[in-house]
């Protein structure tokens, strides 16, 4: 491969994870799709590319493509809940609050609910700004069919989204108040930071014990979570950015064993994604660059 080509992917190598993590809401597969878009690139004619980021961009939106159906099947087998693999982020990210927003862990559950041609073209449009005939050869349809497609997977996302924004104040408040509960096991503490119908979503693949089916409503959630408490000395709870928002990080002796993001609309939580399944935490112990 020519030093230009290589010096064109390096430049861009982040905002390709970025798109292709968006796409499949995992970190593993993304890296595969870049793999693969390097083996693309390398054969590719750089005198032929007039937009060597648009370029690329369209490899890996179409590697990931590929890879999201194959993926389709693959989860309807998979034991519980499939939840994203939760990825630790720089500061720099949750100050982007756009892209904050669109890697949140409420975020991509809603992207799950798009099929993947709608996906990709929401992605490609409402996160990353592409031109609508950008999107069209990457997705490998006419401009018009790409401007309905992003309507209609703009009416779906706008129906399922976090109700607003909230501020970094906010959620701070509510993630020390949940962290405080949770520590203590209070369980009146608990239910006064939680939503009445609070959410709590568990991922341990078939291979640790997590909740298998949604636990829905404070008073559950609460009598779950009060109970965490009994690890005592042996577990560590800590804060962290987590895909752009704060999350809190459970070790159990030192390893990694919950990443648990929160969703907060209004000042209570929402919802709660517990992501047990070992093969889901090997990207929480050094931050991944994110960009659009």
């Amino acid at each position: 491969m020519s030093e230009a080509a290589t010096e064109a992917f390096v430049t861009h190598r982040n905002l390709l994870f970025t798109v292709a993590y968006e796409m499949l809401g995992s970190a593993a597969d993304a890296e595969d799709v870049l793999q693969e878009t390097w083996l693309k690139w390398a054969g590719v004619d750089l005198d032929e590319v007039r937009d060597r980021r648009a370029y690329l961009v369209r490899i890996t939106t179409r590697q990931a493509l590929t890879r999201l159906r194959a993926l389709g099947r693959r989860r309807e087998s998979y034991v519980g809940q499939w939840l994203p693999e939760p990825l630790l982020t720089a500061p720099d990210v949750a100050e982007d609050v756009e892209l904050a927003d669109s890697v949140s862990m409420a975020m991509l559950l809603v992207l799950e609910t798009l099929t993947p041609t709608e996906r990709a073209v929401f992605v490609l449009r409402e996160v990353f700004g592409l031109d609508y005939d950008e999107i069209a050869e990457a997705v490998d349809k006419t401009q018009v069919a790409v401007r309905q497609i992003a309507h209609r997977a703009r009416t779906h996302v706008a129906a399922r989204r976090p109700r607003g924004r909230v501020s970094p104040a906010e959620t701070q408040d509510a993630l020390k108040a949940f962290q405080r509960a949770v520590a203590t096991g209070d369980l009146q503490r608990l239910l006064d930071v939680l939503a009445p119908d609070v959410v709590l979503l568990g991922d341990g693949g078939g291979v640790v014990q997590a909740v298998l089916e949604p636990v829905v409503g404070a008073e559950n959630v609460a009598a779950l979570l009060a109970g965490a408490s009994r690890f005592g000395d042996v577990a560590a709870l800590r804060p962290s950015q987590v895909n752009g928002h704060p999350a809190l990080i459970f070790r159990m002796n030192g390893e990694i064993d919950t990443v648990l993001a929160l969703r907060i609309d209004d000042g209570l939580i929402t919802g709660l994604y517990a992501v047990r399944n070992p093969e889901k935490l090997s990207h929480l112990e050094q931050e991944t660059s994110l960009r659009r």
